[in-house]
């Protein structure tokens, strides 16, 4: 009698189910407690400017998108801003993410119309406003004056999350060691976290350490890293 496959051994499919995308799925952790606590509960009453920045896939758009929805900001991206038309913002709280991909003009009067009219503005990017390369004198003095709070590369409680919710999307349950091990091999951003995952998975094996050794290794020796 042939033996039955156990759920190990079978194909896996490639099925991808939905995870929490609010603030339930952020993982606080020492990498953001900094800038979650800043905005925990900002604008309150009096609003203003502030910047939330850090090295790409620390979730600072995370972070800003969980802003946005807690207090009804309008959400902008980068180049995009050029295109709003001031009277749908004004007063109201505005997400720009890719902050600094806005033109001069365009950031100088949405600082403006933000102080002017008791809005807030919430800016995300990877350096500090403080050290953006601008043409504009004005601008270069509101930028100095913006609140900056940092983000730092995820550590290992916001990697294994990432880890974990990348796995769980795609039904993948790893054996116990592959994600320590993971932790210690992979670039710390959301990008290198997909990244692998989307290579074990393409894989159709048991995500073992072994699997996630030949993967990482792999990638290694053909210059291509998790970042």
């Amino acid at each position: 009698m042939t033996a039955r496959p156990t759920p190990a051994d079978q194909m896996r499919l490639p099925l991808q189910r939905d995870l929490p995308d609010g603030a339930e799925g952020f993982v606080v952790s020492d990498c953001n407690r900094a800038a979650v606590e800043a905005l925990a509960d900002w604008p309150g009453l009096i609003g203003g400017v502030m910047a939330i920045c850090g090295p790409a896939g620390c979730g600072k758009s995370r972070l800003g998108q969980i802003w946005a929805e807690r207090v009804g900001a309008v959400a902008i991206h980068g180049a995009e801003a050029a295109l709003i038309d001031p009277a749908e913002i004004e007063g109201r709280p505005v997400l720009l993410d890719r902050a600094m991909d806005a033109d001069d003009e365009t950031l100088f009067h949405l600082i403006n119309l933000t102080h002017a009219t008791g809005g807030a503005l919430l800016l995300a990017s990877r350096p500090a406003p403080s050290a953006w390369d601008v043409a504009l004198p004005d601008l270069r003095s509101r930028l100095d004056a913006v609140i900056s709070v940092p983000m730092e590369a995820p550590d290992d409680a916001v990697l294994s999350a990432m880890l974990e919710a990348r796995f769980a999307e795609r039904g993948i349950r790893p054996q116990k060691d592959v994600i320590p091990y993971l932790l210690r091999r992979i670039d710390r951003s959301a990008a290198a976290a997909v990244d692998v995952v989307e290579r074990l998975d393409a894989l159709h094996r048991p995500v073992t350490r072994a699997l996630a050794r030949e993967v990482v290794e792999g990638a290694e020796a053909s210059g291509e890293l998790f970042e």
